[in-house]
């Protein structure tokens, strides 16, 4: 469970977030993204994500994932010791490294990066997309359902962390 060194294994491609949670009225919740685009604008569940990206050549998973927070959500990451998850492989073979970050985050500041695109498919028509169109606390139940599949091990982690508090 510990997160990758940074290095690459040829062929291999790797991502990296962080996961704010918080606890409110006695029960945990995380801060979630749902997936800008076109392919994901009309779903909900297994629509949302981590808030993650992958590094920059040479750069450790840890700083990719803060930089990664910045630039999806517009805003820093917020103060804190932030604790390794470690990592998850998913479906498409993509590798992904999660540290917890026990904060709080007023969603309404967030202002997402945004992306380009061609859209419709093979119409030759460039369009930018916001990385990320809403972000949202969710329980960890609700947030079960909203995460990708391959993703939901991560709050099975967490939960495990603050099992005994």
């Amino acid at each position: 469970m510990t997160p990758s060194s940074g290095a690459r294994s040829p062929g291999t491609r790797r991502s990296a977030g962080i996961l704010l949670h918080r606890v409110v009225d006695g029960r945990r919740q995380v801060l979630l993204g749902h997936m800008g685009g076109p392919f994901w604008a009309r779903r909900d569940e297994g629509a949302w994500s981590i808030p993650k990206g992958e590094p920059e050549d040479g750069e450790e998973p840890l700083a990719a994932a803060r930089r990664e927070f910045a630039e999806e959500l517009g805003l820093p990451v917020p103060e804190g010791e932030p604790v390794p998850l470690g990592e998850v492989r998913q479906s498409g073979g993509k590798v992904v490294s999660v540290w917890a970050l026990a904060a709080d985050l007023d969603p309404d500041r967030v202002v997402p990066g945004t992306f380009t695109l061609e859209w419709p498919r093979g119409s030759g028509v460039l369009r930018e997309f916001p990385e990320v169109d809403r972000v949202a606390w969710f329980e960890l139940p609700a947030a079960r359902a909203k995460l990708v599949k391959a993703q939901r091990e991560f709050l099975d982690r967490l939960a495990e962390l603050h099992s005994f508090e």
